[in-house]
């Protein structure tokens, strides 16, 4: 008998099973998709680790589970012909079981009537109301009562989804760790736009999408010099900076929300090779594609929130646990003084919005002035 278990080291410390892949008295085999669980970052399939026959769910669609949570089992060996044997006599296997939610505290164990009635409904525990000493079934009915009475006139009731619900519990963690200061810079487009207009073309002819965030993520290496513990983590004893610049990119998933797909060491990448990587990335993102790892690891992120028309967005939240987050603005044509005269430049505001913990106001500073002279002294100088 082999246990099916949450990923020990997927990304988030929580996770919703999203579909189970496989039924009750299925045959798999070895790497076969058997049930796909989903984070505030990514989905990602549980794959079975040996053949046989899937014997027992223990876990239902929408429950929530942590990593080393067994989800299932699979029945291999010798005991798979009794198995299925056992199957087509209707004995011998449970039916699939729907996970108990969880007590409103971690001392108090919910009485089986209770559990029942909050599993039938689709409801956890600690989203219900209760002034007792006990949960009771006429806390959780006022629930429903108050779930389904039909909304106002001109209400349109959005229920959530697992990944606005982990999305939103993510960030209020985020404002309630650190406390978020924002610095904004200007930044002048010119370099980077007639570099773009001059390569992107033979970028596309090795399959990369010459974009502006491209540009971003190499300023961002240049600028980690200036400041390298906008590269680091907060822990109570000490603060971490690390090496490798593993930089996030917020993509946003439409209604669905937004993932963070990371381009790993990009200390060690060329402009090419970041677009090539960006360009892969962002297909995989809106595809429903990126893995574990495509997500995992990043030390600093960037968001790029001016492609949607906003001037400045403050604070970004910062992406824990990291220590800051880099905004871009909306790229616009302004008029600005170049040696005493007025001319017409593409513009866009940045910002760097840090965990003040961490970093300082001249950290944050030094930061932003190195990853403006980059745009603006585009190319890099070697």
């Amino acid at each position: 008998m082999t246990d099916i278990l949450v990923p020990t080291e997927q990304e988030g410390t929580k996770a919703v099973v999203k579909t189970w892949l496989k039924k009750v008295g299925d045959a798999v085999k070895v790497d076969d998709p058997i049930v796909e669980l989903e984070t505030d970052k990514v989905a990602v399939e549980v794959a079975a680790t040996s053949a046989g026959v899937l014997s027992e769910i223990l876990v239902a669609d929408g429950a929530e589970v942590e990593p080393g949570t067994v989800l299932g089992r699979i029945t291999s060996g010798g005991a798979v012909e009794e198995t299925a044997k056992a199957m087509a006599q209707g004995a011998g296997i449970a039916a699939p079981k729907t996970a108990a939610p969880r007590a409103t505290s971690t001392s108090e164990q919910l009485p089986p009537g209770i559990r029942k009635m909050l599993a039938d409904n689709g409801i956890d525990a600690r989203d219900v109301p209760f002034n007792g000493a006990r949960l009771t079934r006429e806390d959780i009915q006022a629930e429903l009562d108050r779930r389904t009475k039909a909304p106002a006139a001109g209400v349109k009731r959005v229920p959530h989804d697992s990944m606005r619900k982990r999305i939103a519990e993510h960030l209020t963690h985020s404002v309630q760790t650190a406390p978020h200061v924002t610095a904004v810079f200007e930044a002048d487009f010119t370099a980077i736009t007639a570099h773009r207009a001059a390569h992107k073309d033979a970028f596309a002819k090795d399959g990369a999408n010459l974009t502006f965030t491209a540009y971003f993520v190499a300023a961002c290496v240049q600028a980690m010099s200036a400041a390298p513990a906008v590269n680091g983590r907060w822990y109570d004893d000490r603060i971490d900076i690390y090496e490798d610049i593993n930089i996030g990119i917020g993509t946003a998933l439409g209604e669905k929300g937004l993932i963070v797909p990371v381009i790993h060491r990009a200390q060690t990448l060329s402009l090419l090779d970041i677009a090539k990587r960006l360009t892969e990335m962002t297909e995989k993102a809106r595809t429903g594609k990126l893995s574990q790892d495509d997500v995992r690891g990043g030390t600093f992120s960037i968001s790029n929130h001016g492609v949607s028309g906003s001037l400045v967005a403050t604070p970004i939240i910062i992406n824990q646990p990291q220590s800051a987050i880099l905004g871009v603005g909306k790229l616009e044509k302004r008029a600005v003084v170049r040696d005493d005269a007025i001319v017409i430049r593409p513009m866009a505001y940045v910002t760097l919005t840090i965990d003040h913990r961490v970093i300082d106001a001249f950290q944050t500073n030094a930061w932003l002035s190195k990853f403006v002279e980059v745009l603006e002294t585009w190319p890099l100088k070697t």
